[in-house]
């Protein structure tokens, strides 16, 4: 069994979309561009990620533990990522070894918290 597809509720679509294209190399299902209501993304194993926004007024609400992982081929990797993004202005802790992964967890465009890990 193969996962398909993941639905996030998010607070920007457009912010998501790019986000995640930047930094983790989604990119628009059959080239398709972010709308401001809703998005459909894909990895390079063919899983679909739909992004559809929060309705008007409201944030996007998950439960606490919550979150979206990319995991990385060497703590190299997880360092660079950390690096690129306060180098962009986000605010990340440090990685740090947590639960035998070198690891940190970050709140993304969006509203949905994103785990870079090794």
């Amino acid at each position: 069994m193969k996962l398909n597809h993941l639905n996030l509720t998010v607070s920007n679509v457009p912010d998501a979309h790019r986000f995640l294209e930047k930094y983790f190399g989604l990119r628009g299902y059959n080239g398709m561009s972010p709308r401001d209501a809703m998005s459909f993304m894909s990895d390079d194993s063919g899983m679909l990620l739909a992004l559809f926004r929060a309705a008007t007024g409201t944030a996007a609400k998950y439960p606490a533990g919550f979150h979206v992982g990319f995991i990385q081929e060497s703590d190299e990797q997880v360092n660079e990522i950390n690096q690129r993004l306060r180098d962009d202005g986000y605010t990340v802790p440090s990685p740090a070894r947590l639960h035998g992964s070198w690891t940190f967890y970050f709140e993304a465009p969006g509203g949905f918290v994103v785990e870079v890990l090794h």
